[in-house]
Order: C-alpha cells, then structure tokens, then sequence
C-alpha cells in the first residue's frame, strides 16, 4: 500500500488532513468518505487506482480525525473548502468518487463547481434524508437518529460520547467474526479480508478516536435539507447501488437518480452496501475516469 499524507492550512483558518493513493500523476479524484469514517477508507481504491492510473486524494471532512472542526458547518461549506484545497494542491479539474456518506458531498461540489467537477461516481449514496416521505428503506440506526435529531440534540450528543470509548477500540481478530454476524451475507464475506477489514472499520474507529463531536457534526449534516436542487447537477453522475444493501435500499438511490439530469444508474444484483465498493471498485474507477 503506497500513500502520502500531509495537513493543508486554509486561508479561513485551521487546517485538511489529506491522504493520498493511487498514481502520483495520474488523473487527480476527490475521495469521500463514508460516515462514520475518516480519510484512510480510501485505500479501497488504492490498487485499482495505480493500475488506471488514477491519483485518489482523500480528505478528512472538518471536525473528522485530523482536520480542524468546524462546529455549525452546512453541506454547502464543503465546496469552498474543496476549492481552496485543489488550488493548493494546484489541481484546476478533477473528478470526485463519494462513498455512503460522503456521496452527499460530491453532489454539493459538482452543483456549486461545474466548471471544476468533470464527473462524479457516487457509490452505495446516502439519500436527501430530510425530503423522504418514510424511512423505511434505511437502516434502523439511522431511523434512531433521525428521531432524536433535532427534538433530542443534547441527548444524542449524550450518546455520542458515551459511545465514543467503546468505538475507538481496536476489534481483535478473534472478535472480528462476531461483528461481521451483523452485516449482510455478501458484506460480510468480502470483509473476512483483512485489507477491507481494515479499510472500512479502521477508519472508523480512528474517527471515532479522534472526536466525537465532528462525527456528530457531519451526522446532523444529513439530517438537514442539501441546500440545493438535485436538477441543477449539471455533470455527469455515476450513480452505483448494491440491490442487497441495507443501509440505504435502492429504491431510494433509484428515486433521486432519476432527478439527475446526467445520470447514469447502475443497480448491481447481489452487492451490498460494502461489497459493491470493495468488489467493483476497479469498475467503478474505469467508468469515473472515462465519463
């Protein structure tokens, strides 16, 4: 696994953790990451990305690991953010690859920066939470947390922190077959290699480590109204969704696919919400790269 890593001040003060995979001077992407997570769920990409050619930069979100927090920020902070960070990086276009959670902010960026955003994969996306008209197709974690938020603030930021000591330890090895009981059939088998383990579940608990606070953060974000017109997005969309993931069903991603101008859908029969990045990341990669 080759990667670099390197902290970027911004002129607003603060300061990106970023690390990056893939080719060094290869076509520049934009990673983000899930939630919760943090920069290193990149790695994902890391082999697929060297042997297209591909530079995978990945920034941790304000208040996530080691960049700076950012307590009352919006989805639409993010484009600005991302701006100022390829100008450092002096990178002028590029394209962007947002998994779960961090699909939302890949959108933000292409709605606020057509003219830098050359195309975007969203993979296994989270939805525009706040426009749903039921919540069934998510899964129950995340209906317990958009019944506390926002008639329960203080409490779930309760339970944020009392869950933090817990969520920042290491799973021992011998631990890991019962945490992987709860995922899904097909999640659960790409995870029994150690690389995806670590990828996926590493870079949560460093997230977790670092603050809980900016996991709460970023938590609300979803919770919120985007701030913008899904059908405005004028880039090209690669929209991938596992027809087995339980966190987001398809239909979801299916219904606001369809109110991207430039959206090409893939519903992929027998991936779920992990397998599908990890299995069919040098697919989605290739097709990222070509749009």
């Amino acid at each position: 696994m080759r990667s670099s890593f390197q902290e970027i001040k911004l002129e607003q003060g603060g300061s990106v953790a970023v690390s990056e995979y893939g080719a060094k001077n290869g076509t520049p992407v934009f990673f983000c990451h899930g939630w919760p997570s943090s920069r290193t769920m990149a790695e994902l990409t890391d082999v697929a990305a060297r042997e297209l050619e591909i530079r995978i930069i990945s920034p941790d979100r304000p208040g996530i690991r080691n960049s700076t927090l950012r307590p009352e920020r919006k989805l639409l902070d993010w484009p600005p953010l991302l701006a100022e960070l390829a100008d450092k990086l002096e990178i002028a276009e590029f394209r962007m690859l947002g998994i779960s959670g961090g699909a939302p902010y890949t959108f933000a960026a292409a709605w606020a920066m057509p003219s830098r955003v050359r195309a975007v994969a969203a993979v296994s996306s989270a939805p525009p939470l706040a426009e749903l008209p039921d919540r069934d197709g998510l899964l129950p974690l995340y209906r317990w947390l958009l019944f506390f938020y926002p008639r329960h603030r203080e409490l779930l930021r309760f339970g944020f922190h009392a869950a933090r000591p817990f969520l920042s330890l290491k799973v021992p090895i011998r631990f890991r077959p019962l945490l992987l009981k709860l995922l899904q059939p097909c999640d659960a088998k790409v995870m029994r290699d150690i690389a995806a383990f670590e990828a996926c579940f590493e870079s949560q608990r460093q997230a977790w480590r670092a603050s809980a606070d900016g996991l709460m953060v970023d938590a609300e974000i979803y919770a919120q109204p985007w701030g913008f017109p899904l059908d405005e997005i004028e880039v090209p969309v690669r929209l991938w969704h596992g027809k087995k993931d339980r966190s987001f069903h398809w239909s979801l991603a299916q219904s606001f696919g369809a109110r991207l101008p430039r959206c090409v859908q893939h519903f992929v029969e027998g991936e779920g919400h992990y397998s599908l990045p990890i299995r069919r990341m040098g697919e989605i990669l290739a097709d990222l790269k070509s749009a």
